[in-house]
């Protein structure tokens, strides 16, 4: 199971970084009214993508902390979906296009499937 969760935190970590990559393009610091523009958006990327990284060394040595950063990124995941469904049902045309839809619903099916694992394995 832990070689389970180690491919779902993996590929979860993908498709959020593919998020981002889409995020750039929509200009996402503009959605969220974040100072900076690029530089800034880029700046807070740096830490962010270390955790989601270090997240897996730690799902890869079976720690615990993983599992807490499993969550972490599982719940990334899951509010990346629901605030972009949110926009766009208000209209905003941000994250319209299939492949940004198929990223974003991805994301929220891996995030479940991993959220699940995650807790199985925290109670075992």
């Amino acid at each position: 199971m832990s070689d389970l969760l180690l491919w779902l935190y993996l590929m979860n970590a993908v498709l959020l970084v593919n998020h981002e990559i889409d995020s750039a393009y929509w200009k996402e610091w503009e959605l969220f009214r974040l100072p900076g523009e690029i530089s800034g958006f880029l700046l807070i990327h740096f830490p962010l993508l270390f955790i989601v990284f270090y997240g897996l060394v730690l799902i890869i040595r079976q720690s615990f902390l993983g599992y807490i950063f499993s969550i972490f990124l599982c719940l990334g995941g899951i509010f990346a979906f629901a605030i972009h469904t949110y926009f766009l049902k208000k209209g905003r045309e941000e994250f319209n296009k299939p492949i940004s839809k198929m990223i974003l619903i991805s994301t929220l099916l891996v995030s479940v499937a991993q959220l699940i694992v995650t807790i199985f394995l925290m109670t075992v």
